[in-house]
């Protein structure tokens, strides 16, 4: 029974020694925020308002760092979602880059944007269904390509 102890002992040794050690690692502890450099010409203040709400922490320059962003897994995760979200849509460089703004309506109506797991740590994101359909009628509006939504709608 003693022994079974120790090595329990010893295994969470080594679990505290290595969770202190991968805070070590850089990755994930960068949370600047590039300047803002283009917004898109919002059709009105609600799309601008529901986009901020579900969308920007990791689809602009404007994201918020919670705290357990610095607490390493975890930030590696955060990290790689916002550079990944930046990548394929930054409402913060609008038009500067190529970007796949015309999949932001279809990726809104399938439940896909903001994801579940996002919305698990922050609720403001959750979008009702009332309120999915104002974002992409707004994103459709302000730019965020055409859509064939009605299409698939009529198929199914």
């Amino acid at each position: 029974m003693s022994i079974i102890i120790r090595w329990i002992g010893l295994a969470l040794l080594a679990l505290v020694l290595l969770f202190g050690l991968i805070q070590l690692v850089p990755y994930g502890h960068n949370h600047t925020n590039p300047p803002v450099q283009k917004e898109p010409p919002w059709d009105s203040l609600q799309t601008q308002e529901l986009a901020s709400r579900a969308c920007y922490d990791c689809h602009s320059n404007e994201s918020t760092w919670p705290w357990y962003s610095n607490v390493a897994p975890v930030s590696w995760l955060i990290q790689h979602d916002v550079e990944e979200g930046r990548h394929a849509l930054n409402l913060s460089e609008w038009g500067l880059h190529e970007v796949e703004a015309d999949e932001v309506p279809e990726s809104v109506h399938r439940g896909d944007m903001p994801p579940w797991y996002y919305v698990v740590l922050h609720p403001q994101a959750r979008l009702s269904q009332t309120e999915q359909e104002a974002l992409i009628q707004g994103m459709l509006a302000t730019g965020g390509g055409q859509s064939e939504i009605g299409e698939h709608e009529q198929d199914e």
